[in-house]
């Protein structure tokens, strides 16, 4: 859908929560990321943020606190735990918010942080990717014809940052749900 500036707004209402409820945790602030946070950009109406704790094992401790306020844990990154809300949604297209708890510098916090800034400083570069969103996902109902990985990889590279091989950088569970949900491409021995 087209950019809504109420994103910026229940960010701000979310992140103010979480500030409170990470804090014996945070490191660092909680920022907002992803296509929502973006001016302009054409997204899914999601809120994506990442929090940055001092450590992540400790931050574990924050699992509860986090499930009170709606939040449920999913397998996503070695380096980071991955939450949604509301829980037990069938897609995360009926999802309101994602929040990723890492160590900042990590991977993660540097990939997230370094892909919205260069789609907020880079006009071109942001219509270049609300068109593709359009094109791959139309009305937000099914699953991109096409990756957004080659997109993905060169804004990072552009930044310094080479982004990893799905297996270098998912947790194992993360890696077969991602490969699950990709159509299948009958091999030609398939036809045979």
């Amino acid at each position: 859908m087209p950019y809504d500036p109420e994103w910026a707004a229940r960010f701000e209402e979310e992140a103010a929560l979480l500030r409170v409820t990470l804090a014996p945790w945070l490191a660092q602030d909680v920022h907002h990321v992803g296509s929502t946070s973006i001016p302009g950009m054409w997204a899914k109406p999601v809120i994506d943020m990442i929090a940055g704790v001092q450590d992540l094992e400790e931050s574990r401790a924050a699992f509860e606190p986090l499930s009170d306020l709606g939040y449920q844990y999913k397998e996503h990154r070695r380096d980071a735990h991955a939450f949604a809300k509301p829980p037990n949604r069938p897609t995360q297209w009926d999802e309101t918010h994602h929040l990723h708890l890492t160590v900042p510098g990590s991977e993660l916090w540097r990939e997230r942080l370094a892909f919205r800034d260069a789609l907020r400083a880079d006009p071109a570069l942001r219509a270049e990717y609300s068109d593709w969103k359009i094109q791959h996902y139309g009305r937000m109902s099914a699953s991109p014809a096409s990756p957004k990985r080659p997109f993905v990889e060169r804004v990072l590279a552009s930044q310094g940052i080479t982004l990893k091989p799905d297996d270098q950088r998912l947790t194992d569970a993360a890696v077969n749900a991602r490969r699950a949900s990709r159509p299948r491409i009958p091999a030609l021995s398939d036809q045979l």
